[in-house]
């Protein structure tokens, strides 16, 4: 599938026709008819971009978080609730199906809750800072095991120069919590989620595992068990899902209002821990 690009440095329009650009524009009105559009600009370019492009009246797919801005998000969710989704690929990663399999098949037993760790150094956005980078996966990731949003209760951070560069939150839903740790100061890298139930714990222990492992209690310490997660990556299951969308499918994972729930989330924490 070929397309119209907006590309405006020179570095952007190079990799935009190197990549099999059909069209190479300088901004949306240039765009010719379109079926669909992607956005994948800096984040705090979002809303601009989404407010342009909706004009269009097509389904539109944007990185996320949707915005960086509360009630920019709301506005959008507001106006396109059915053309507006937001490409939270971590809903797609074969092993957060299967956690979420395992909470809602209870096959460990009732389900406390979650702990996700996003971690690393550094950070290559120079318009968002590492939380609003980091969290919205995190976030994602409980929405897909949960089926909902946790209430955030309680959050620390470290500020630097006006951004927050570590976060560690806690959120409440209906009878679960959920932790996350996002950082951009860590020695460590890291990406893990751990699901916490009364029979044991359900392990995915990084992005680019295919397997989650469980823990149980055994009479000789932890019995662990492996089960394999093999599928498609989950960038290119989620545009997948777009496409068969475009052709007639169902919606993809998320909804425009569930990414403003998530930037909404993402501000309450932030305001917590300052």
């Amino acid at each position: 599938m070929r397309g119209a690009v907006v590309a405006r440095s020179p570095e952007s329009i190079a990799r935009a026709e190197k990549g099999g650009a059909s069209k190479v524009v300088t901004d949306t009105g240039s765009f010719p008819a379109l079926d669909d559009v992607v956005v994948a600009t800096p984040t705090s370019t979002y809303a601009a971009v989404l407010d342009e492009v909706l004009e269009r009246e097509v389904s539109v797919f944007c990185e996320k978080p949707l915005t960086d801005d509360p009630s920019a998000a709301r506005q959008l969710a507001e106006r396109a609730p059915d053309r507006l989704f937001v490409m939270d690929k971590w809903r797609y990663h074969p092993g957060v199906l299967e956690l979420a399999a395992i909470a809602r098949e209870r096959r460990l037993g009732g389900v406390s809750g979650v702990r996700t760790v996003r971690v690393g150094w550094g950070n290559r956005h120079e318009d968002a800072d590492p939380v609003w980078v980091l969290a919205p996966h995190d976030l994602a990731i409980g929405l897909e095991i949960f089926g909902a949003l946790g209430q955030p209760e309680a959050a620390v951070a470290q500020w630097r120069q006006g951004g927050a560069i570590h976060l560690s939150g806690v959120l409440r839903g209906d009878g679960w919590w959920q932790t996350l740790e996002v950082s951009g100061r860590s020695t460590e890298r890291k990406r893990s989620v751990e699901l916490f139930c009364d029979d044991g714990v359900a392990v995915l222990g990084d992005g680019w595992d295919e397997h989650v492992t469980i823990y149980r209690d055994d009479a000789d310490g932890v019995r662990e068990e492996r089960i394999e997660t093999p599928g498609e990556l989950p960038l290119l299951a989620e545009l997948r899902a777009f496409v068969e969308h475009l052709e007639g499918g169902p919606h993809p994972r998320s909804s425009a209002a569930e990414g403003a729930a998530i930037v909404t989330a993402i501000a309450a924490l932030r305001a917590l821990a300052s």
